[in-house]
C-alpha cells in the first residue's frame, strides 16, 4: 500500500496527500449524487458501506485495498456482494475507486463527503467528549449553546471519556474547545510549577545576594 492509499497512519498522522485525494473522489462522488437528484441518500448510502459493511467486515476491506488483488477482481468481488444491493451510482463509484486503486480511501471518502455536504447546508460537524453520558434533557441545551457559539446548526456526535472527569471537550474540525476538569488540573498544575520554580530562583537570588555582601 502507497502512501496515498492511507488516509491516517497507526500513531493518528494523517496524511496530507490521502486527505486531498478523498476529498477530491468526495466531490466527484456529491456531484455525480446531485446530478442524479439523491445526494443526500447516496451519501447516506455510502456511509453505510463504512459503517455497516467495512467496519464489521475487516476481511473483505482488506481484500479490495490489497494492491496485490487484480482489478477484475476486485471488480468481479463488488458485483458479488454489492451487485442487486447497493445503487448503480455507488457501484459505479466503487469500480473507479477500484480501477484507480483507491478504495482504501473511501473511509476518508465518506468523512470528506459528509462535511462538505454539511457545510453546505449550514451545518458543521461537533464531536462532543463528556466524562459522563449527557444527562435527560442537557442535549437540547448543549445544541443551543454551540449554534450560538459557532453561528451555524451543529452536527453533535457524542462520546464518554471518564478520563476527563468533568467538564466538556468540544472538537470542531481541527479546533478543540476543552473546558474539562482534567484540562483546568493540568493548567493549574502547570502553573504552580512555575510558581515554585520562580520562588526557587528568588530565594537562590537572594541567598546569592547575601553571601556576596
Amino acid at each position: 500500500m502507497d502512501s496515498d492509499t492511507a488516509s491516517s497512519s497507526e500513531n493518528g498522522f494523517v496524511d496530507p496527500a490521502a486527505q486531498h485525494g478523498a476529498a477530491v473522489y468526495a466531490r466527484a462522488f456529491l456531484g455525480a449524487a446531485a446530478k442524479a437528484g439523491s445526494e443526500e441518500e447516496s451519501l447516506q448510502e455510502l456511509e453505510s458501506l463504512v459503517r455497516d459493511v467495512l467496519m464489521k467486515f475487516p476481511a473483505l476491506e482488506k481484500v479490495l485495498v490489497s494492491g496485490a488483488v487484480p482489478d477484475e477482481d476486485r471488480s468481479a468481488l463488488l458485483d458479488r456482494v454489492f451487485g442487486g444491493r447497493a445503487t448503480p451510482l455507488l457501484l459505479n463509484f466503487l469500480k473507479i475507486l477500484s480501477r484507480r486503486d483507491r478504495l482504501s480511501l473511501l473511509r476518508g471518502i465518506a468523512i470528506a463527503a459528509r462535511e462538505a455536504f454539511d457545510e453546505s447546508r449550514g451545518f458543521v460537524r461537533v464531536e462532543l467528549s463528556t466524562a459522563e453520558p449527557l444527562a435527560e434533557g442537557s442535549s437540547e441545551v448543549v445544541t443551543s449553546a454551540l449554534r450560538n457559539m459557532l453561528q451555524r446548526e451543529p452536527r453533535i456526535e457524542t462520546t464518554v471519556n471518564p478520563d476527563l472527569i468533568g467538564g466538556v471537550v468540544v472538537k470542531v474540525g481541527d479546533t478543540i474547545y476543552d473546558a474539562s476538569v482534567a484540562a483546568q488540573l493540568r493548567k493549574a498544575h502547570g502553573q504552580l510549577i512555575e510558581r515554585s520554580i520562580h520562588e526557587i530562583q528568588f530565594r537562590r537570588d537572594r541567598f546569592c545576594h547575601s553571601a556576596g555582601d
